[in-house]
């Protein structure tokens, strides 16, 4: 039963807290709300077995109890009048809530999410803090996950969270679905939002999977629904062809123990050729639309990298130019860092390592960074400097929290220290 909530929690918690933040106006409520209900589901549900529709049951219960507090802490003020026209005959609360009369009420969840991530992407707020509040609140993601996203310390991310949360309440930031004319303002942080949500569910910073699919599915949806949404938005239809081309590499990620796969290794034929159609048709409207922008450049190297019938056949010139290309308008840390790995595929391991070694001013950045590490590990192996590429993979497991990684990790590391050096 633990193992089945906590499944329940990450799949349904996000929901049910846009939801509620919708009826009650008030953030910090709503988690209180939906963390109250998951409470008394851990009490309940063991004995009376979980409902046809949990996230509806957590839904209702959450919404009862919320409407109760603001009845309880309001007494004939604008607050409770709110409360009070919440409340009709058929929402007064009850502890065990059946569902059969509430489906029409929970479809609307959904589209709930992706609007209330346009709220919580309100213009007071910096644009990191509006994706981290967006994380918290309605991306199923923890604090030491979006600050992994971030690169930032856990105590930093939590911090802006709350700071975040205060601002919004402090300037009394209305609890609504912002007009058709805000969206386009607000859509930035949005993708940023739906992409880190996606990369957490490509590669979990922790668990005992190297994925987690609830949310690479989660983010995916979401895309989708932005598209319809606003269908005009070239970065929303890069953002998607992105996410459709990386997932159609799940299959081949992980073997049947679950042992992690790297890309040069994977067996393409199973990758997801109807993603990768759909990914690529979402590509050619990007480039007719001729406005290039971060996601969309990163949807056409994916899309260079599903072209290519064998990693030997990959064209990684072509990468590199859009590579340099994505520098110029998002110079990150980031970006060099998967600059660099592809200019030591196209120059070799010495070439990609002179790259690492132009971000030398951003190591501060990078230094808790695993994917750094590991890749300076690995260029360091392949260029036969082997005292130092252990070293590097000492300093990438330390930062693995992952299982199935960190074994992967542990694999390449005393392969090197087993062997003699590799040449380049």
């Amino acid at each position: 039963m633990t193992d089945a909530l906590d499944a329940i929690f990450r799949r349904e918690a996000g929901r049910c807290t846009a939801t509620l933040i919708r009826v009650l106006g008030d953030i910090d409520l709503a988690e209180d709300a939906v963390a109250e209900a998951f409470a008394i589901a851990a009490v309940q549900w063991p004995s009376r077995g979980v409902p046809p529709n949990p996230g509806g049951w957590i839904t209702t219960t959450a919404r009862n109890r919320g409407i109760d507090r603001l009845r309880r802490e309001s007494t004939r003020t604008d607050r409770y009048v709110a409360a009070f026209r919440l409340r009709t005959e058929d929402m007064e609360p009850d502890p065990n809530p059946e569902l059969d009369d509430l489906d029409a009420f929970v479809d609307v969840v959904a589209d709930d999410q992706l609007r209330l991530m346009f709220l919580c992407c309100h213009p007071a707020l910096a644009a990191d803090a509006q994706v981290a509040l967006t994380l918290r609140l309605l991306g199923g993601l923890e604090t030491p996950e979006i600050a992994r996203g971030f690169l930032v310390p856990e105590a930093t991310m939590a911090q802006r969270i709350v700071r975040s949360k205060r601002k919004l309440r402090n300037n009394h930031a209305p609890y609504r679905v912002p007009r058709a004319a805000e969206l386009p303002d607000r859509l930035p942080p949005v993708l940023a939002t739906i992409y880190l949500i996606y990369t957490e569910g490509h590669t979990a910073t922790s668990g005992d999977t190297l994925t987690r699919s609830d949310l690479a599915s989660e983010a995916i949806r979401l895309g989708r629904v932005l598209v319809e949404l606003m269908p005009d938005e070239p970065e929303a239809i890069g953002l998607l062809g992105l996410l459709l081309l990386t997932e159609a590499r799940r299959p081949a990620r992980t073997d049947a123990d679950g042992s992690m796969i790297r890309l040069a290794d994977q067996d393409r034929g199973l990758w997801d050729r109807a993603l990768i159609d759909e990914g690529h048709d979402l590509v050619r409207l990007c480039l007719r639309r001729n406005q290039p922008g971060t996601f969309q450049i990163q949807a056409a190297i994916a899309a260079v990298h599903a072209d290519a019938a064998t990693a030997e056949a990959t064209d990684w010139a072509q990468i590199v130019d859009l590579y340099d290309h994505l520098l110029t308008i998002r110079p990150q840390p980031v970006v060099a860092l998967n600059r660099a790995v592809a200019i030591a595929e196209l120059r070799g391991p010495d070439a990609g390592l002179a790259a690492l070694a132009d971000v030398a001013d951003l190591a501060g950045t990078l230094d808790a960074y695993q994917p750094f590490h590991a890749t300076r590990a690995d260029l360091l192996a392949r260029a036969g400097r082997r005292p130092e590429a252990i070293t590097a993979y000492d300093r990438a497991l330390e930062l693995t929290a992952n299982p199935v990684e960190r074994a992967f990790l542990l694999g390449q590391r005393t392969g090197v220290a087993a062997g003699p050096p590799i040449n380049p």
